[in-house]
């Protein structure tokens, strides 16, 4: 199995709306919010770091980044209201893997690529509580929970790259 790991490009953008969508809430999985090619495009525009990862040409992970400037979901607003993380920290997410990618370090490739793209700072994130896959995930790459917040009737955990 040979994956490759880089940095997106707008030429992705219908690979990465294709590989969210169906892990949206919306569709019984744990991504929030709308993640249709548009939305897609507009986050390619911001030139915040999103890093793919790609077997045989297909589409099989995705690892977004943006600034806490630019924080307008009400998720995201609230993680950093909970959690700031340090001055120049970025927001960190979502992520997915294809379901049938999950369990082969794939996730560990993407943040490694993120965190040269961002330069070594400190990523902050937020994982539904209920999401004990993701969490362990994430904890095995030492990444502890530092806060946690309620929205709307659910509790989110706030972890962080490094802190």
């Amino acid at each position: 199995m040979t994956i490759g790991i880089r940095l997106a490009s707008a030429a992705d953008a219908a690979g990465i709306a294709a590989l969210l969508q169906p892990n949206t809430a919306a569709h019984g999985g744990s991504l929030y919010g709308d993640w249709s090619l548009g939305i897609i495009e507009r986050w390619l525009a911001t030139g915040s770091p999103i890093v793919v990862a790609c077997e045989h040409g297909a589409l099989t992970g995705v690892l977004f980044s943006a600034e806490k400037s630019q924080a307008s979901a009400p998720p995201v607003v609230a993680m950093l209201s909970a959690y700031p993380g340090q001055q120049d920290a970025y927001v960190y997410g979502p992520v997915c893997v294809d379901a049938s990618m999950r369990g082969k370090g794939i996730l560990e490739k993407l943040v490694v690529r993120m965190e040269a793209a961002v330069g070594g700072r400190q990523g902050v994130l937020f994982i539904n509580a209920k999401n004990v896959a993701s969490l362990r995930a994430h904890e095995r790459l030492g990444m502890p929970r530092v806060a946690e917040f309620e929205l709307g009737g659910e509790v989110f955990q706030v972890l962080a790259t490094s802190i």
